[in-house]
């Protein structure tokens, strides 16, 4: 397995790619043609959001404790919606809560990294289209989303979408197990499952988008979050675990 960061380096973003424990920058394009380049250190190094999304499609109500606690029927079919590029923020960036927005909360996801242009892509040729996993933080203004202004506004003020640290490319995400998601605040787990859990499957998920929208190279879709969600403070560190992907952690403001 490997993984993709995205580093300033000498002052521009390059993508370093870190394998049994060794970094390098990489030449060229990860989506295409790229070879490790220079070694560089472990450490010391300030985090970006690992890809520029075009656009991150969700997936809501895709865990079955999920619609439980919302108190909601299972979807009989994908629920999705779109958050912005402009919400997206790397690790350590601040989440910040609008003004007005009432509770914002907290939701752990597993996000997964479009590698190559897919357009109606059969479930069974799906893994051929994903470049790898990576953590998100759906960031929600539950208040918002409960007067019924809809999901777009609740979820797509800037920050919303914290991503990363990297792209975990080689993860068996269809295993019988799945990968572990968690959601923390100050250190206290709030969110605990897996992807096992889905409602709906990450292939199912890669096919069905791409019946309706074309993905690019670098879009992610957010897989939907687990039981747990709950309000963020000022002042808060929220922290997003996915099993071989690591940790992403961001201040609240």
């Amino acid at each position: 397995m490997k993984r993709f960061f995205r580093i300033e380096h000498q002052g521009q973003p390059r993508h370093a790619v870190e394998e049994n424990g060794d970094w390098h920058v990489v030449d060229g394009d990860i989506f295409g043609d790229f070879r490790n380049g220079e070694r560089v250190a472990s450490t010391g190094h300030k985090l970006l959001p690992p890809v520029t999304p075009s656009k991150i499609v969700c997936v809501g109500l895709n865990y079955k404790d999920h619609a439980a606690e919302q108190k909601k029927p299972l979807p009989a079919q994908p629920l999705l919606f779109i958050k912005p590029s402009t919400c997206v923020i790397g690790p350590g960036e601040a989440i910040v809560l609008p003004p007005g927005a009432g509770r914002i909360d907290h939701e752990a996801e597993a996000g997964v990294v479009i590698g190559r242009r897919a357009s109606r892509v059969r479930e069974e040729e799906a893994h051929h289209y994903v470049f790898g996993i990576t953590c998100v933080n759906d960031v929600t203004a539950r208040e918002l989303q409960e007067k019924g202004v809809g999901y777009t506004w609740a979820k797509g003020f800037d920050s919303f979408a914290p991503v990363g640290p990297c792209i975990a490319h080689g993860l068996d995400y269809t295993s019988r197990e799945g990968l572990t998601v968690e959601g923390l605040v100050n250190g206290v787990v709030r969110q605990s499952s897996s992807t096992r859990e889905l409602i709906f499957p990450i292939p199912l998920l890669v096919a069905v988008i791409s019946s309706i929208m074309t993905l690019l190279p670098g879009d992610i879709i957010s897989t939907g979050t687990p039981s747990g969600i709950g309000p963020l403070h000022a002042g808060d560190q929220v922290t997003i675990r996915v099993q071989g992907v690591g940790e992403l952690t961001n201040p609240v403001t």
